[in-house]
């Protein structure tokens, strides 16, 4: 290639035998090499666990990091899968279980410390495992599944098979865990739910059984919930019918009929976080809102534990919210977001809090070793520190996490010993190669985008977001130091990259631009200057080998609108540092072209990444949506333009999503990374692979970048999510090939190692130098805070982008350069300013027509243009949202229109009174839509054929025997005549049965069904049809009526103005200052008024075009001519009819009140001075003058009497229209109750109807519910019989086995009967000793420091236990044991005996475990049987109760009856609603029972007035017999008296007769003081 011969010439010669032979023996090659992981840095983000007392794990990636908590020493598994899912450990057994994340994940069971797979479980998930949890004592592990399964899974993980599994769909849980003292017991919970699952075994069956927890309230109250699937609670309604659960009246029948709860009886409960067991099989759960409860698991009783005294919090600081939990002796220990460790001390029902640690940022997990003599602690960062109890320094920070994710990774020359790490954030790690150790670190506090490693110095670059570029020292790896930094621009800092000496850092920002700076810190970063591209740089490749004096650059960067890659070629000459700055940038720091020799070129397809070869001008391309590499030839000849390349070599990558492309520092191999987490290492010539290692996965979104060291011995490879660094070496590798880089490298090294050397001296001076200024600078703080503050300012002041820097520069060169022509431009622009200030003041002085805007007086015309086009767009804009409005509103109106208006068969309108306020409105009516009619129509007829149906039964009578009399047939006849009649009557029903007035209006109501009848739902919606039929005829009707009422009122009101024209005629003529009285039509009476627009209601005035203005005047100025014309015509008629006949050619009889008699002339003079003649003339003028006044009044008379007349027949006429409008409107307000009366009928039936749907919802539900419940009655069975069988064959296998143990007793004598018999007395006690099983004593620490003491044993550790059996069974065997004088025979075979015995009885002891667990399984299926029995029976009865409830309802009807107005029966509304024993019956009989009750009071009453009258007469004759009795007494004993009374003779002469009462006393005396005495006898 022309533009580098340098570069040609060198690398040819040094390449051109290995290019020729590589195609043909690349595969040979490199056969057999291969990578291998040497170490995984990567800190957690899921749980860490214990594997044992000394050991942790945790995921990261693709790999399971353990660490020895001793040694530190790190070991690493990697899963072959991918990404390692879920993560869970054993510690009796020392495994680890964790999941893949592929399709159908795998759970795969590994051993420590050997790290062997010991099986591999595969379940039917599709997706992914959310959760696993070893039992402490069993081999039993759970997993838990979320989307799309929601399953529970049971595992025996050394069987690799599955026990049993539960989906619980929609729980997504959280945290799962067993009960340490109970492997039979789990806790599922998440935020918001949580349940106990109790684990069931019966045999080698298992079963889940799940207990949910009713959580309390948010304010930790506890709620009441009613049964909402059988309520007892619910109201009774004897009105409207029963009442009946929420999810019947819903209309739910399924499932979630069974957990529906309406929303207003939602209430929040409280959250759980996190859980953890206690040693008595209780649970502690942490809730967000603060509070900590406790569960009872075997009641499910939840006790809200209360503090005992208040803990004081920190200002500000929320609740304590845990996070994790972990128990400890006597209450628990609770992290939460606060990064506060506290110590919860339990007792009873309260507890009390202290601080136990505190960290920066929140504590995510916690979990005590195995011997919990360690707490581990981990933080949301993924650091990790463990505290010792009692130890002198309890907490030891093992895991430090960088701050942040790594974003990039350089090795530090030559790469052997350090590299850094660069996270997000802004944090360089200095970290060691061999074993992964974090030797210092450095905080930018700044977001950070890329790094690099200088090969030429111990220095380092880094970019940020910010635009800057960091230059660190490294010199001290164990003290790094920031030196220099570069404000480059504005834009983001996207890549950082040196060449391969060294010599120059190519910084490349999002704007496009690439700066080119010295590399060599004794130069201080001298920035060279800046190149444009294309923006979104991709990768930026450099070539420098050694015997080349340019540095060759190739820029990569897309073309998104052209669906294509553009590829930027230039070169740096090493010689630039010694060049004068003028000489290769221009004023404005940019690289001038014939310096750099720029190329472009083009490729058809997109590539993520594209690196330049070292031989052959090549370039390696990565395709990103094609799975291709492609390699490229830059031509030789020089070119302008684009240049577009076409592919020389293609290759399939075998690996898919977009990529990234690196060359090795000799430059055979090329690295290949993707989205897929595979590196793929390349020969150059031929581009195959032959090497692969998958470090990460595409679930992490795969590799970030890679680097390679200088010799080829070590590759870091960075994920992109998974936040896992890998370090890969050469697990073997041919000599061929690690000669090859090594004599590629060993120059190379050599060469840098001087210029490392130099700048090193360098850095270690200013170091020293800077050191001692810091020194100066603190001491001067302390003195000076001020002037600190000054300096931040003026430093703040200074820092501009360095772009900006020289773009200032070079203006103000230019602006010193062009001062004398700007001076003389500004004088210009201040003259013509002045000239267009005057113009302007003379603008303001004319008239408005002539006056200019001052945007014309505006010179700038791109400035007026552009303040045209924006007052265009915003004329545009408002234009567009007003027709937008105009059309919405256009929009509404036509459809209210169309709804309220056009669709009205019959608009709505009112009608008024002439002169009372009485309105009337008609009734808007639709039309009836075809549907509605046909379904009218077959409701209509199938009522008529029912009616006739019902007539012709009442006909047919059946055939009597011919032996009945004449006489039955004809009683028979007249009974079917007066059931004909009643039938006739049934059919017109009374208006109080028939619950309305409409037979009033004319509706028919001969095809209604009686409210008694309306029984089936077919018959109610019948009933609704003719309702709603009724209605509409009785709106008809009155419609009629209304129209012929709104036609009169047209009628009289043109009649009213006919009228009144003569009216107006005689005010005239009498001159009267009457108004004439002129009714019209109101707006609601004429509404379709509303829809037109008058001229009158547009306030503003129309706009009219100059075009229209011009044809209007023209119309009007010729309509004018012509009526000037005929005006000249007329003139000189009406002129000579003025002066001939005063105007008129008759006199009219109107016009004798206007008429004048003229007086002579010789009226003007005096009387005296009239002649005769005159005088005679006067007195004919005063005759004419007295005749004309005797005419008008006359006249005047007859108009006064004509205006009364006409005023009393318009009074008259609109009177009668008024009280013919009130009777209207009283039949309005009837029809409207009318109205009123028939909806609420069909209110009432709708309500019913609804009802009756409610019903037929809740016994839907039940039946189903009633299905679900037997198939669990049959499931149950079914788990009842087979638990019962295999029972019973367990049963006799454990029988079998006791009487094989009995036979195996009883039969000792027998087998040993050829001894003596005091031998077989020895024996048989031998026989019967069993050695003591020593159990392993664990320490006394140990076990006081673990809560949950001695655990129950597993299967595992009663094998165990055997085995320790038989091997104590080994001592009792010893030849030492063995009785004297015995056969060493015989002690064989007794020994054997022995054995058989022993294993014998532990397996009864077994068995007899197992069947006791046996029978309590079959316990708890009868139990769960009984229970579901119960639940059915239950059903039943609901089913029977509903059944009745609406058997009841369909004959227990609502009836609309009238009463009269006013009839009041009760004064208020306390009476019985309790109507069991009440029937309905005719008012006729009431009436007729009335009137024959009536009659008889009636006579009633008469007979007891006259027997009042008897007892009258009786007490009156008593009263006068004793009246008599009494004066006959008063006289006998007046008469005693007078006997008695003593007279002397001398009064006795002295009297004398009475004269008076002589005739009637004669033997009275008259006294002298004039008394009358009585004469003795």
């Amino acid at each position: 290639m022309s533009q580098d011969p340098e570069r040609d010439d060198v690398t040819a010669s040094a390449t051109a035998s290995a290019s020729a032979s590589a195609p043909a023996s690349a595969s040979a090659h490199y056969s057999g090499s291969s990578l291998s992981v040497r170490w995984v840095q990567g800190f957690p983000s899921q749980n860490v666990h214990f594997v044992n007392d000394q050991t942790i794990c945790y995921p990261s990636g693709n790999f399971v990091i353990f660490i020895n908590l001793e040694t530190k020493k790190k070991t690493v598994l990697q899963c072959i899968n991918g990404i390692v899912g879920v993560m869970a450990t054993n510690v009796p057994s020392e495994v680890v279980a964790f999941s893949d994340r592929r399709f159908k994940p795998v759970i795969y069971i590994y051993s420590f410390p050997s790290l062997t797979r010991k099986n591999k479980l595969k379940g039917d998930i599709l997706l992914d495992y959310t959760l696993l949890c070893f039992s402490y004592c069993g081999t039993y592990l759970a997993s838990y599944s979320s989307l799309p399964e929601f399953e529970l899974a049971l595992w025996n993980w050394e069987a690799s098979a599955i026990l049993c599994k539960k989906s619980n769909p929609g729980m997504d849980v959280s945290q799962m865990s067993f009960n340490p003292m109970n492997w039979h017991q789990m806790c599922l919970s998440s935020s918001s739910a949580m349940s106990v699952w109790t684990i069931e075994r019966s045999n080698q069956e298992h079963h889940f059984r799940i207990r949910s927890v009713k959580l309390p309230l948010e304010d930790a109250t506890f709620l009441n919930e009613p049964d909402m699937l059988f309520p007892t609670t619910l109201p009774k309604d004897l009105i409207y019918g029963p009442v009946l659960p929420l999810s019947a009246i819903a209309g739910l029948v399924g499932e979630e009929a069974e957990t529906f709860r309406p929303k207003d009886d939602i209430y929040p409960l409280l959250h759980p976080t996190m859980h953890c067991w206690t040693p008595s099989s209780d649970l502690y759960v942490g809730c967000e809102e603060g509070h900590l409860l406790m569960i009872n698991t075997e009641t499910l009783k939840v006790t809200v534990l209360q503090k005992a005294e208040e803990f004081p919090l920190p200002d500000g600081a929320p609740l304590i919210n845990p996070l994790t939990l972990v128990y400890q002796k006597d209450g628990i220990l609770a992290s939460g977001i606060d990064g506060v460790i506290y110590s919860f001390i339990i007792k009873d029902s309260k507890y009390q809090v202290k601080t136990f640690l505190e960290f920066d940022g929140p504590v995510t997990h916690l979990v005590f070793s195995p011997s919990y003599k360690m707490l581990l602690i981990q933080t949301d960062k993924g650091s990790v520190y463990i505290y010792t109890f009692g130890a002198e320094m309890p907490l030891d920070k093992l895991l430090d996490a960088c701050d942040g994710k790594v974003q990039a990774v350089s090795f530090i020359t030559p790469g052997t010993k350090y590299f850094l790490t660069l996270t997000s954030s802004g944090e360089v790690s200095t970290v060691s190669l061999e074993d992964c150790n974090c030797t210092s670190r450095i905080f930018l506090k700044t977001q950070a985008t890329a790094l690099a490693c200088s090969p030429s110095s111990p220095t380092a670059a880094v970019g940020t977001v910010d635009g800057y570029v960091y230059f660190l020292n490294i010199l001290d790896v164990e003290s790094p130091q920031m030196i220099h930094q570069a404000f480059l621009s504005q834009s983001p800092v996207k890549i950082v990259t040196y060449d391969q000496r060294g010599i120059f850092l190519l910084v490349g920002t999002e704007e496009g631009n690439i700066f080119v700076i010295d590399a060599r810190p004794s130069k201080s970063f001298q920035i060279f200057g800046f190149t444009e591209t294309g923006k979104d740089i991709l990768q930026i490749s450099t070539v420098s080998v050694m015997e080349s004096d340019v540095v060759e650059v190739l820029v990569l960067y897309p073309l998104p609108d052209m669906g294509r890659s553009r590829l930027e070629y230039f070169t740096l000459p090493v010689m630039l540092p010694e060049v004068v700055p003028e000489n290769f940038s221009d004023e404005r720091g940019r690289l001038k072209d014939d310096l750099t020799h720029k190329y472009l070129y083009e490729v058809e397809h997109t590539l993520s990444s594209a690196v330049l070869g070292f031989t052959g001008s090549k370039i390696f391309g990565f395709c990103s949506q094609v799975p291709y590499i492609c390699s490229y030839v830059m031509p030789v000849k020089e070119h302008t333009g684009v240049l577009v390349l076409k592919p020389h070599q293609k290759v399939q990558s075998k690996q898919y999503g977009s990529g990234t492309i690196y060359l090795s520092s000799h430059g055979l191999w090329l690295m290949t990374i993707a989205k897929c987490g595979i590196l793929c290492i390349r020969d150059m010539f031929s581009m195959e692979t032959f090497v692969r290692c998958r470090s990460h996965s595409h679930q992490g979104r795969g590799i970030q970048n890679m680097k390679m060291s200088l010799d080829g011995q070590h590759i870091l490879v960075n994920g992109k999510d998974d936040n896992t660094l890998v370090c890969l070496k050469w697990k073997r590798l041919g000599a061929n090939i690690a000669s090859e880089i090594f004599e590629h490298s060993r120059p190379l090294v050599l060469h840098l190692s001087q210029t490392v050397e130099s700048e090193s001296v360098y850095l270690a001076l200013s170091r020293e130098s800077t050191n001692e200024q810091q020194e100066e600078t603190t001491e001067s703080q302390k003195h000076l805070n001020s002037d600190s503050s000054e300096e931040e300012a003026v430093i703040d002041h200074k820092m501009i982008p360095w772009i900006q820097q020289k773009m200032e520069e070079a203006i103000k060169k230019e602006v010193r350069i062009f001062s004398p022509r700007r001076k003389e431009i500004k004088r210009g622009i201040k003259e013509l300013a002045q000239v267009i200030a005057m113009m302007m003041e003379e603008n303001e002085k004319v008239d408005i027509i002539a006056k200019l805007d001052e945007q014309e007086f505006c010179l700038d015309a791109d400035e007026l243009e552009r303040l045209h086009d924006e007052c265009e767009e915003e004329v545009a804009k408002i234009r567009k949202d007003v027709e937008m409005h105009n059309l919405a509103q256009s929009y509404l109106t036509e459809l209210i229109k169309e709804e309220c208006w056009n669709s009205m068969a019959v608009k709505g309108r009112a009608l008024k009174c002439f002169h009372i306020p009485y309105v009337v409105d008609n009734f808007p009516m639709k039309e009836r839509t075809e549907e509605e009619l046909q379904e009218l129509s077959k409701v209509m007829q199938q009522k008529k054929t029912e009616i006739e149906c019902l007539k012709l039964r009442k006909e047919i009578v059946e055939v009597q025997a011919t032996t009945t009399i004449a006489k039955k047939h004809h009683e028979e006849e007249e009974e079917e005549e007066e059931d004909e009649e009643r039938t006739i009557k049934t059919t017109s029903l009374p208006n109080y049965l028939l619950g309305s007035l409409s037979t009033d209006f004319g509706a028919d109501t001969s095809l209604l069904t009686s409210q008694l009848d309306l029984h089936s739902r077919e018959e109610k919606i019948n009933q609704i049809i003719l309702l709603k039929d009724i209605i509409y005829n009785i709106k008809r009707n009155f419609n009629s009526e209304f129209d012929a009422a709104y036609k009169q009122k047209e009628i009289e009101i043109a009649r009213v103005k006919e009228k009144n024209v003569r009216i107006a005629e005689i005010i005239s003529d009498l001159e009267l200052e009457e108004t004439v009285w002129q009714p019209v039509f109101e707006d609601s009476e004429k509404p379709e008024r509303a829809l037109v627009v008058e001229d009158d209601e547009i306030s503003f005035k129309k706009y009219i075009a100059p075009w229209q203005r011009a044809k209007i005047k023209e119309v009007v100025s010729t309509y004018e001519m012509e009526r000037l014309q005929q005006a000249r015509i007329s003139d000189e008629r009406q002129r000579g009819l003025m002066d001939m006949m005063g105007g008129v050619l008759e006199v009219k009889k109107e016009d004798i009140l206007r008429m004048v008699i003229p007086q002579p002339p010789f009226m003007a003079k005096a009387d005296a001075l009239w002649s005769e003649d005159e005088r005679k003339q006067f007195k004919e003028y005063e005759k004419k003058v007295k005749e004309l006044n005797e005419e008008r009044d006359k006249y005047r008379k007859s108009l006064e009497a004509e205006l009364k007349k006409l005023q009393n027949s318009i009074q008259e006429s609109t009177q009668n229209f008024d009280d013919h409008l009130k009777r209207l409107f009283e039949r309005r307000v009837k029809a409207e109750m009318v109205i009123n009366q028939e909806e609420l009928k069909i209110n009432n039936i709708i309500f019913s109807l609804l009802l009756d749907e409610e019903l037929s919802s809740r016994e839907q539900f039940l039946n189903n519910y009633l299905l679900k419940k037997q198939e669990e009655k049959t499931k149950t069975a079914e788990a009842i019989q087979k638990a019962r069988e295999d029972l019973d064959v367990f049963k006799e296998h454990h029988d079998m086995l006791v009487a094989e143990d009995k036979i195996l007793d009883r039969s000792f004598k027998k087998e040993f009967s050829d001894i003596l018999g005091h031998q077989v007395d020895v024996l048989y006690k031998l026989f019967k000793r069993r050695p003591r099983v020593h159990k392993q004593k664990t320490q006394a620490d140990v076990t006081s420091l673990v809560p949950y003491g001695e655990r129950p044993g597993s299967a595992k550790l009663n094998k165990e236990n055997l085995a320790q059996l038989m091997k104590s069974m080994d001592e009792l065997d010893n030849i030492n044991n063995m009785p004297e004088g015995l056969d060493p025979s015989v002690w064989e075979h007794f020994c054997s005996t022995r054995r058989a015995k022993v294993e014998n009885e532990y397996k009864v002891k077994q068995k007899a475990a197992c069947l006791l667990e046996m029978t309590t399984f079959l316990r708890k299926r009868m139990e769960e049987d009984d229970v579901v029995h119960h639940e059915i029976e239950k059903v039943f009865h609901e089913l029977i109760r509903l059944q009745d409830e609406k058997v009841r309802f369909q004959v227990n009807l609502t009836v609309q009856i009238l009463l009269k107005q006013g009839q009041v029966e009760l004064e208020n509304f306390q009476l019985m609603l309790e109507y069991s024993d009440a029937i309905l019956i005719n008012k006729n009989i009431i009436e007729d029972l009335n009137s024959v009750i009536r009659t008889q009071g009636q006579k009633k009453v008469a007979s007891m007035m006259e027997s009042k009258e008897v007892h009258k007469g009786i007490y009156q004759i008593e009263w006068e017999h004793k009246k008599m009795e009494m004066e006959m007494e008063d006289l006998n004993q007046r008469a005693w008296d007078i006997e008695m009374l003593f007279f002397s003779r001398d009064r006795q002469k002295a009297s004398l007769p009475c004269p008076s009462l002589c005739s009637f006393f004669p033997t009275t005396y008259c006294l002298p003081d004039g008394k009358h005495m009585p004469r003795q006898m």
